[in-house]
């Protein structure tokens, strides 16, 4: 429907506490109107004709008044779009949407409110504090920490609030702390009562301090907290100790780069996020389709002719069944060739264009299929190998040894990716890194080219490096990087579950 105004609550930050009413939103939307509190990945739903502004707001700092915010939101409804307005939080819990409605309702444009998870409830909960408990409390109340509890005329009854035996919540009101704390004292709160701040409440970089009335101004001083934070103040606090879960997966507070391809990466960051992790996305490499098509081309048109085809990665099975279709041909046209893959997750890969392989080694990497291949009779059979146009040659060497006829086709191949470099040598700079993954020997040799040839030892002397298996090992020693971790299983999984092992002992 066109002229309507969606109002959207965002969540607390966590992009899996979208609800799918606000995911549907964001995907219809022809400008999408978006907060500072508003995850940016939330954005990869939006269409790529949407028209993204940025509207956010973040102490004091607001790049457009919540004037000129109602006034936009009128206009582009006005203009025939669908807008979403993107909010975090909840658009009514001390989100000001209630104006942002207020202003349609006076030009008479349509509009819906779709709530979202507020920080208020999610925060808390994350960091393991029932907000209610039988044993505690029945009541919760939601507070604004941004009015001055000093100010002559606050609309806050502070009193009641010190005399309320439920639990406390302040939005927004890190640097009133010292005033929240004086008000509630003075009014005759318990110095002993225990009182909490939680930081960027449900992602990865988390942070949650605690004590008392007495003592939670100077332990909040003492860690640097700082904006957005929510204060929650009650007895439930105790609970935290036992209820504390998100902080103790086995990666939290983590810095792991990713340097795999963007269109790959989205399995291994929700794998190493799920542990904890903080995922930093720095693609070395583009997986972009081969230069000239005629070889592959030529293979597609002469299946008939082969005996086998091989695949050794998820990119050449998706490269080659695209060519596939494009020529206008599927699966079938596969139908009197054995397959081989390595690595399940290629194999799953095949099997979701209906194939399943005939070969699945127990070691996923090239040398494998030559071993498993031992039990066939393959002199003078031909086989297909459409894989990356910068693939080791042992693979098509060692076969061809064996007689058989293999004709290589470039089906994809990889060019460096070298945006947000800048970015990437500033948090080497700044020790701001944990940990970097390589998942293949390019990744290796495309990252080392990042890194200013005089500054590469300085730059990652303290950075924990992680590999996929001996192969991409191997480059990287061959590049100058010693590798820490190294996966038992060459796959993604088993690159998380080596680097989960190399934390839990300690490093």
């Amino acid at each position: 429907m066109k002229n309507k105004v969606y109002l959207v609550g965002a969540g607390p930050g966590d992009t899996g506490l979208l609800t799918l009413k606000g995911k549907s939103c964001i995907e219809k939307a022809d400008v999408i109107v978006y907060d500072y509190l508003a995850a940016d990945e939330l954005l990869k739903y939006a269409r790529k004709d949407a028209e993204l502004i940025y509207a956010g707001k973040k102490g004091g700092d607001h790049t457009l008044t919540q004037t000129r915010i109602n006034d936009l939101l009128v206009e582009k409804a006005k203009q025939g779009h669908t807008v979403t307005r993107l909010k975090g939080g909840d658009p009514f819990i001390f989100g000001r949407g209630g104006e942002e409605i207020e202003a349609l309702i006076e030009e008479g444009l349509a509009f819906e409110v779709v709530p979202g998870v507020t920080s208020a409830i999610a925060a808390p909960a994350y960091a393991g504090i029932p907000l209610t408990h039988r044993k505690f409390t029945s009541t919760v109340t939601f507070i604004t920490g941004h009015e001055d509890p000093t100010k002559k005329d606050s609309s806050i009854n502070w009193k009641a609030l010190a005399e309320n035996s439920g639990t406390l919540v302040f939005l927004m009101g890190v640097k009133n702390l010292p005033n929240i704390v004086t008000q509630l004292r003075q009014n005759g709160m318990a110095p002993k009562t225990p009182a909490a701040l939680v930081r960027w409440g449900t992602t990865t970089k988390q942070q949650a301090v605690t004590g008392t009335l007495e003592t939670i101004t100077e332990n909040v001083k003492a860690a640097g907290l700082k904006p957005p934070c929510i204060i929650v103040v009650g007895d439930v606090i105790s609970l935290r100790k036992k209820m504390k879960w998100f902080e103790n997966r086995p990666l939290f507070g983590k810095k792991i780069v990713v340097t795999r391809a963007r269109a790959q990466a989205s399995d291994m960051i929700l794998q190493l996020t799920e542990l904890g992790a903080q995922c930093l996305e720095y693609p070395v490499i583009k997986i972009v389709p081969p230069e000239n098509y005629s070889a592959i081309d030529a293979a597609i048109e002469n299946l008939d002719a082969y005996d086998w085809i091989i695949f050794t990665s998820v990119n050449g099975v998706e490269f080659f069944f695209k060519r596939l279709c494009q020529k206008g041909k599927d699966a079938r046209s596969l139908g009197n060739l054995k397959t081989a893959c390595i690595g399940p997750v290629t194999a799953d890969q095949l099997k979701a264009y209906g194939i399943n392989t005939d070969i699945l080694p127990e070691s996923y990497r090239a040398e494998s299929i030559i071993t498993a291949f031992k039990d066939e009779t393959i002199s003078g059979k031909r086989m297909l190998l459409p894989r990356a146009a910068e693939a080791r040659p042992i693979l098509p060497e060692e076969l061809s040894r064996m007689g058989a006829k293999i004709d290589e086709i470039a089906a994809y191949h990889t060019v460096n990716d070298t945006e947000n470099t800048d970015q990437l040598i500033r948090q080497l700079e700044q020790g701001d890194i944990d940990l970097i993954t390589f998942t293949s020997s390019s990744t290796v040799t495309n990252f080392k080219k990042l890194i200013p040839h005089d500054r590469f030892e300085s730059l990652l002397k303290d950075t924990t490096i992680a590999s996929i298996g001996p192969i991409t090992t191997e480059t990287a020693g061959k590049n100058g990087f010693t590798v820490h971790v190294e996966a038992e299983s060459y796959t993604i999984a088993g690159l998380c579950e080596a680097i989960v092992k190399y934390y839990s002992n300690g490093q």
